[in-house]
């Protein structure tokens, strides 16, 4: 981040997220028209990039862990309004899997895709990188417990029939994760905030942070960048399906696609620090979107699920538990030693692949 980024004659920070509001606004109402999908695309990467740059900006300005905080939070939101929307617009059996397969989706994309990008990054322009494993490490642990508890255990249990829970059941699951995130949270920013400070840079230039003022716009155009980004997302999805079921591939590719766009927020900013040598950063929002992601959604769509009495089967099938073990198990290797290298990456971009493989042909 540079003095010149944050300065006011820098137009593109506030022109590109109302340019990507605007293209919400006609994606919304020509959504069906060719022309307004094509240029909802470009719209869509600039929005994702002026997110990063007001994202960055925040951080600067609160430090870390906050300012990881801030975009995962912020993203995280967007993404459980975004399922609420699906769970009572659409067809309530055809919606029931939409949570499931979007958090899935979500802990894939950031747990193999995210921190393989990340490593591999990190790897080329540094060789090795170093982070605080008991940061990193408690969220990690905390990711694998959430997990288990809302994708995993559905499967197995006998009180309501297929991969469900019951309204008790889920209920707990609910405070459970809520509870549980709340205390990483309150570990992250407050208990154990020096667990998730990343070391100063040898090659990153010291800057002063910046103002008060400018940290508050950036919090303002943050905001409607993701609002813009998720939407845009939305307005591309009947496109997205439309090309998915074309070419004769599995429903459950269109969530993917879907998470990767609301991601690239996050994905973006992780790979940038990395290429500052800050992996503790990439680290931070990964595996703080992936709580976020499961900390915040179970809870509001189990309340929805029950007050509303909608249908939402929770628990994964077979494969995708295998793959989710798998990803976990070398996630804690990866993280065990606090020392990232170019073997580690490809491990997980691997993973990755297979995930996307095996959603394409199951």
């Amino acid at each position: 981040m540079t003095a010149s980024a944050e300065s006011p004659a820098a137009a593109w920070t506030w022109a590109i997220p109302l340019a990507g509001a605007a293209m919400l606004v006609l994606g919304l109402i020509f959504g069906r028209s060719a022309i307004v999908a094509l240029l909802c695309v470009p719209a869509l990467i600039a929005t994702v990039l002026a997110a990063v740059h007001h994202a960055e900006v925040i951080a600067h300005r609160v430090g870390e862990p906050l300012g990881t905080l801030v975009l995962a939070l912020a993203i995280t939101v967007i993404e459980v309004a975004l399922i609420l929307a699906v769970m009572f617009s659409d067809d309530p059996a055809k919606a029931a899997t939409v949570p499931r397969d979007t958090i899935y989706a979500t802990i894939m994309i950031i747990a193999n895709g995210v921190i393989g990008l990340s490593l591999l990054v990190g790897a080329i322009r540094h060789r090795e990188q170093s982070f605080n494993v008991s940061g990193v490490g408690a969220g990690f642990a905390a990711l694998i417990a959430l997990a288990t508890l809302s994708l995993v255990l559905p499967t197995f249990t006998t009180s309501s029939p297929g991969p469900t829970y019951s309204s008790a059941q889920l209920a707990f699951a609910a405070v459970a994760s809520l509870i549980l995130w709340a205390v990483f949270v309150f570990g992250q920013t407050v208990r154990h905030r020096d667990y998730f400070q990343p070391q100063a840079a040898a090659d990153e230039e010291a800057v002063e942070p910046p103002s008060a003022r400018t940290a508050k716009f950036s919090v303002g155009w943050l905001l409607l960048s993701l609002v813009a980004v998720v939407g845009l997302a939305k307005v591309l999805s009947p496109q997205i399906e439309a090309v998915v079921a074309g070419a004769g591939l599995p429903k459950a590719v269109i969530g993917i696609v879907i998470a990767m766009l609301v991601l690239l927020p996050e994905t973006v900013a992780a790979l940038r620090a990395a290429a500052r040598n800050r992996i503790q950063t990439s680290m931070n929002l990964a595996v703080g979107s992936g709580l976020a992601s499961i900390g915040l959604t179970i809870p509001v769509v189990a309340l929805a699920a029950i007050v509303f009495k909608l249908p939402l089967e929770l628990g994964l099938d077979g494969k995708s538990i295998v793959l989710l073990s798998l990803s976990f198990l070398v996630g804690a290797i990866t993280l065990a030693t606090g020392r990232t290298n170019l073997i580690q990456g490809a491990i997980h971009l691997i993973i990755f692949a297979a995930f996307l493989f095996l959603s394409l042909f199951p």
